[in-house]
């Protein structure tokens, strides 16, 4: 009986040493892994954290983008129509303008005419229309044409001052005033020389007009075209964070799952485990004395006279 006692205590010595190095080695792992999900967890966080911070940079650039397009297509508008607005002023300046000068050389012929006739030249011969030959070629005549009113014919109201006076009441033959024709010519090719500058001008300012607003357009359509080109990428890249965000919530959610039943098990070795661990080394200690007072016990039983064995240790030790 007290040999199967040492040995029942034995083998519950070998068990307790068996579940010790379990527990330690399932709580170190336990552990470990823990920090390893919490870890993931932290890192998953950050990156969620990241992403949607980046998706809303992404979303502000590209409102941005769009609203820099949809000024640049109003300012675009603008310009043509400005550009139109100048382009027809200057049309209509430089015709009045032309019209003016050709109506100033008109009075001017008229006047040479009468004042200087080496200098007058002769309105060209009308081309007679189908109708009118064969009238003259029947023997006919044309009807006449009404003269235009104005200075000599010419339709100009302002010059109608300078026509010639009537011939003085007085005796004498009637002289021509070349002199004062002379001084209203004069102001004629004035009139024309400022009618010329100002024609110069407008050309060159409708030619750099209209070359500003060639580059502005060019520059214009260069811009729209990089600005969409960069709207549709960043569109792509918040379309992959997106998918990206999406992925990592998904994995931090199963992360924290399964940190939350490591984080279970854990408290459920150490339930069952830290009771021995606390006791391991008494219970050693307890059983390895009732092991020895059972050896005593059995060699008593034996005839061993364990008083004489230790008066002898005892001597010898003297």
């Amino acid at each position: 009986m007290i040999d199967e006692m040492s040995a029942l205590l034995k083998r519950e010595q070998v068990t307790d040493d068996d579940k010790k190095e379990y527990c330690e080695k399932m709580i170190d792992q336990t552990e470990d892994k823990v920090k390893e999900l919490e870890l993931s967890v932290s890192d998953l966080e950050k990156a969620v954290a990241d992403a949607k911070e980046s998706i809303a940079t992404l979303a502000e650039e590209i409102e941005g983008l769009a609203d820099g397009i949809k000024a640049l297509d109003k300012q675009v508008a603008e310009a043509t129509e400005q550009r139109k607005e100048e382009h027809s002023d200057n049309t209509e300046t430089l015709a009045a303008d032309n019209a003016a000068k050709e109506l100033i050389g008109m009075a001017k012929n008229r006047m040479n005419k009468f004042y200087n006739p080496k200098l007058y030249k002769a309105p060209p011969t009308r081309e007679l229309s189908e109708a009118e030959r064969i009238t003259v070629n029947n023997g006919g005549t044309l009807a006449p044409t009404a003269a235009p009113g104005g200075i000599a014919g010419t339709g100009i109201e302002a010059f109608a001052q300078v026509a010639p006076p009537p011939p003085p009441e007085t005796a004498g033959a009637y002289k021509k005033n070349s002199a004062g024709s002379g001084g209203v010519i004069a102001m004629m090719d004035m009139m024309v020389a400022d009618l010329d500058k100002e024609i110069t001008e407008i050309e060159v300012s409708e030619k750099e007009n209209q070359k500003e607003y060639e580059q502005f357009m060019s520059d214009s359509a260069e811009k729209r075209a990089l600005d969409s080109k960069s709207i549709e990428d960043k569109e792509g890249v918040k379309a992959d964070t997106e998918a990206r965000l999406l992925k990592d919530e998904e994995s931090k959610t199963s992360t924290m799952k399964e940190a939350m039943a490591t984080h279970q098990y854990l408290a459920d070795v150490h339930g069952d485990c830290d009771w021995l661990l606390n006791n391991f080394d008494s219970r050693k200690a307890a059983r390895a004395g009732e092991v020895d007072a059972l050896t005593k016990a059995k060699a008593v039983l034996s005839g061993a006279d364990f008083s004489l064995l230790q008066k002898s240790e005892v001597r010898h030790h003297a």
